[in-house]
């Protein structure tokens, strides 16, 4: 029998073969096609893109670890070291390669280490800030005894690290937080702040950055230049070797233009006292003393204040964290005198013979409003150099009445009142020189009748009172540069910067900013009159007694809450904070004035409670700091110290010794001190009473 094959048409057969050939033939094209694109790609990663992947397998085998700086100090005039850096011990933990719970973990590390309450909140208040993957501090500043009873048991605690860090300190704590500032950790914000500004490269390694004060507006310049390590690591990530070492370049050494001794004194005299104390050198605009009391410890905020101690700053009335010396605003009182004074001279309103009445009240022609003295009895009849001298009230009501404030504000704006000093510290206020222009803007909510100026608006403002608001720092920066015969200095906190890298020192140039366009007679003539303050007949005659120099100044009294017409200010009957401000602003001395001083004492009653705290100051710095008896006066110790550093004895970096100092050890000649002595060849390194409407002003 035969099969269906043997009958199958040969035809038929014929035709599959050829189906199956060309089946083959197709797949065999195919199949090369695949690998001649296969071939192709190769021959394209391994010729052209040799180079490109050659440098991605170099990147995975070689990293880049970054170095962060170490911060630039801050030192006084004499080198004596007021923001410094140390190195300690941090126990470190990473949460994601903790094995177990985290709890577990921290308790026993208690065996090995005295961990507090205060590290476990401030502990969770990083974990909430930080990535899982980053070190996250559990104890800052190990003592030696912990750090190495932990470390031979430290292989127990996977994530667990002991880490060398370099801490910042401000040695002398409150006496100079409010001008020094602080560091803080970099926030979200800073970082957003320095991608901004392009310079996220320069904070590579770096966890912190200046906050406040100088070592805010100083940043760049302390924070230095990051270096970086070039690492080989293995397949698992594990450093192999070090390829290459660029070592980071510190920051710039900031040094004051103050001598610490003199702000210790000021110190000691404003002890217990609310309110502000600055000191300016009227030839350069160097600060001298700088005081914001109460005040608070820097060293909190460095890695992050608890709750407990920032509750009680924040919510102290007295307000310790405000800087009253660039932000506190006040009515000046009587202080503003003797600039309305010059004022009306070289306005043409009087000249220095002219007489006025100076009774015991005034009342505007037409009312019968009394606008009293201090004095109830009056002066008589007074010229300007007698109503300085004994403040009379109604003198300059009627004249600045009279004169009206679009006569005088350009006269008073030269003094740089209402505008911001320009001193090297962020956030300065600006104050209020009051004119109608800005009190159309400042009150616009208000009826166009009731944002109009009224000339009797002028009374108050005459004496001080009435819109007036300014900082001490600006009553300072006016009285140096009406000492200074009209040349006006900036003022300003550093003196040099100092570079070690380059070994270069850049001068803070002490050149004028502008002089006061203003007779020359009209300056002696009022400096004459504010001597006489301090002479019998004087408001501040008390402090004038044995003077060994030539010595100006100006009380005042700032009234804080209005008294009502016919009543009489009765400081018992009041609330502290309802209080007059008590004021003193001086100079000395007379011919070549070197030192400025503007005082303000919180609730602290009439003007010339102020005055002392100016005269013994002036006394320490003329007398005994650039006295014969300089080289005996030593700083005090700061009150805090690193751990590792001896509490019996101020710092001084010998390398930022100045020629107000003694001269440096031989042994300390430094090639920096040689780069700084061939710049500086022959130096070694170195009171009225009648409107309150400014009293929501004060801080």
């Amino acid at each position: 029998m035969r099969t269906p094959r043997q009958y199958q048409n040969p035809a038929h057969e014929a035709a599959s073969q050829r189906d199956f050939r060309l089946r083959i033939a197709v797949t065999f094209i195919f199949i090369v096609l695949l690998f001649g694109v296969l071939l192709a790609r190769f021959i394209y990663l391994q010729v052209f893109q040799h180079e490109e992947f050659i440098a991605q397998a170099t990147t995975n085998r070689i990293t880049l670890i970054p170095t962060a700086p170490i911060r630039g100090e801050i030192v006084d005039v004499n080198g004596v070291v007021l923001a410094h850096n140390y190195p300690a011990y941090s126990l470190e933990i990473v949460p994601n390669q903790i094995e177990g719970k985290l709890d577990d973990t921290i308790e026993a590390l208690k065996a090995y280490v005295d961990i507090t309450e205060g590290d476990l909140k401030r502990f969770k208040k990083f974990r909430a800030d930080f990535r899982s993957y980053e070190n996250v501090p559990l104890k800052m500043k190990l003592l030696p005894d912990e750090a190495s009873r932990l470390a031979v048991h430290l292989h127990r605690f996977p994530g667990v690290e002991i880490n060398a860090r370099t801490f910042r300190e401000y040695p002398y704590g409150m006496l100079t937080a409010h001008f020094l500032g602080y560091i803080g950790r970099i926030s979200e914000r800073d970082q957003a702040n320095l991608d901004a500004e392009n310079l996220t490269a320069l904070y590579r390694g770096s966890t912190h950055i200046g906050k406040s004060g100088l070592e805010s507006f100083y940043e760049r310049q302390l924070h230095g230049t990051p270096g970086y390590q070039e690492v080989e690591k293995d397949a698992y990530g594990n450093i192999v070797r070090v390829l290459k070492t660029v070592p980071s370049q510190t920051g710039q050494t900031l040094k004051l233009a103050m001598d610490i001794r003199l702000q210790q004194e000021a110190n000691r005299l404003m002890a217990g006292k609310r309110g502000a104390l600055i000191a300016i050198d009227p030839q350069t605009g160097g600060v001298l003393a700088y005081i914001s009391n109460p005040s608070f410890d820097p060293n909190l905020f460095i890695d992050g204040i608890d709750s407990e101690n920032w509750k009680r700053l924040n919510e102290d009335w007295q307000r310790p964290l405000i800087n009253r010396v660039t932000q506190g605003l006040y009515p000046p009182g009587s202080t503003f005198k003797p600039f309305i004074g010059m004022a009306l001279l070289e306005s043409g309103k009087i000249n220095q013979s002219t007489i006025y009445p100076a009774p015991g009240a005034w009342s505007i022609p037409g009312s019968s409003h009394l606008f009293r003295d201090s004095v109830r009895s009056g002066h008589g009849s007074a010229n300007l150099s007698k109503a300085i001298q004994v403040s009379s009230d109604t003198f300059f009501y009627r004249l600045g009445y009279e004169t009206g404030i679009e006569r005088l504000r350009p006269y008073l704006a030269q003094f740089g009142l209402g505008e911001v000093t320009g001193i090297d510290l962020p956030h300065e206020y600006r104050g209020v020189l009051p004119s109608p222009e800005w009190k159309e803007k400042r009150f616009s909510k208000l009826s166009a009748e009731q944002r109009k100026w009224n000339p009797a608006e002028m009374v108050p403002v005459s004496i001080g009172q009435g819109y007036n608001a300014y900082t001490p720092l600006q009553m300072a920066h006016a009285t140096a540069s009406l000492a200074n015969d009209g040349v006006v200095y900036r003022p300003h906190l550093v003196k040099e910067l100092l570079d070690h890298n380059r070994r270069q020192v850049t001068l803070i140039d002490p050149k004028p900013e502008r002089t006061i366009p203003f007779q020359r007679s009209n300056f002696e003539y009022v400096k004459a009159a504010m001597l006489k303050v301090l002479q019998p007949g004087g408001t501040a005659h008390r402090i004038g007694s044995g003077l060994q120099y030539s010595m100006g100044g100006k009380t005042g009294t700032a009234q804080v809450v209005q008294i009502k017409q016919g009543k009489t200010y009765n400081a018992a009957a009041l609330a502290e904070q309802h209080r007059d401000h008590a004021w003193f602003i001086s100079f000395a001395p007379l011919n070549q004035p070197s030192i400025a001083i503007a005082v303000i004492l919180e609730n602290g009653g009439w003007g010339a409670n102020a005055a002392p705290v100016a005269r013994h100051l002036t006394d320490y710095y003329l007398l005994k700091l650039k006295g014969n008896a300089n080289s005996s006066i030593a700083a005090e110790p700061p009150a805090v110290m690193a751990p590792a550093q001896s509490a019996s004895q101020t710092e001084i970096n010998p390398l930022l010794v100045s020629s107000a100092s003694n001269t440096a050890p031989a042994a300390h000649q430094s090639v920096f001190q040689r780069a700084y002595s061939s710049i500086h060849p022959t130096s070694q390194p170195a009171s009225s009473p009648d409107d309150a409407s400014a009293s929501g002003n004060q801080p």
